[in-house]
């Protein structure tokens, strides 16, 4: 059989004990009451200690849990963080761009942007790794200064990258993919021979319960047929579309 918890304030509770059995005896002289007084007021003054005791480790252990619950939300952002970035430049990774626009395309029009750095091997090649990566990180940082509406930068590939837009139709897509294909041909890169960088876009629109796989096909044909006429230049889907039909 278990024993009962022991109680932490058992010698408070003799001492009230005590001086209530005085109190209730009337013929009782002064000597027993001051007894009972002076045991009430030693217990009630260790009570006071513990008391305070209690309550400083109390807040300790409040101000150590506090700790732990910010270190443990820190943690926890910093995971989700990894886990739908490209550690190299900060943007979206490919999972989280899909993700995103998913949740986009179920209540939301939306236009994408796919756009690749053109002869990106050769720089690589040419210069090392390194010079690549800042090469991608200069162009991500163009990007992110151009894009003053809603939307989300994503890295999808080594020089591949997706930016989706939502509520917004292919016009203005296409207006604020040449803003960012200007930005890339007019920044200083500082590569070793100061040539400079360029990308090739394509632009498509999806309707609101769109699929992404679709939008992104259309996209990135559109994007290789930048690069098929010349690279370092804007092409829109419905625009190949149409082209198609005339041809037909």
């Amino acid at each position: 059989m278990s024993q009962p918890d022991p109680d932490l304030f058992d010698q408070e509770s003799n001492a009230l004990l005590s001086a209530r059995v005085v109190y209730n005896v009337e013929t009782g002289d002064a000597a027993s009451y001051r007894a009972a007084l002076g045991e009430l007021i030693n217990s009630f003054d260790q009570l006071m200690r513990q008391t305070r005791r209690l309550i400083r480790h109390s807040d300790r252990q409040e101000l150590e849990m506090n700790r732990l619950n910010h270190r443990l939300t820190d943690l926890s952002n910093e995971l989700e963080y990894r886990a739908t970035h490209d550690p190299l430049t900060g943007a979206l990774n490919r999972a989280a761009v899909i993700e995103r626009a998913h949740r986009f395309l179920e209540n939301h029009d939306m236009a994408m942007i796919v756009l690749d750095i053109d002869h990106f091997k050769q720089i690589n090649d040419s210069f090392g790794h390194p010079v690549g990566d800042a090469v991608i990180c200069g162009l991500v940082e163009c990007l992110r200064r151009t894009l003053a509406t809603p939307g989300e930068i994503g890295r999808v590939g080594g020089e591949e990258f997706t930016v989706i837009l939502p509520q917004q139709d292919c016009a203005q897509a296409q207006q604020i993919a040449e803003r960012m294909r200007l930005a890339i041909a007019g920044h200083d890169f500082s590569l070793p021979n100061a040539s400079r960088i360029t990308a090739s876009f394509g632009v498509c629109w999806m309707p609101a319960g769109g699929d992404f796989r679709t939008a992104y096909s259309e996209a990135d044909e559109a994007m290789y047929e930048a690069k098929r006429t010349g690279r370092n230049r804007v092409i829109r889907a419905d625009q190949i579309l149409r082209a198609g039909k005339r041809g037909q």
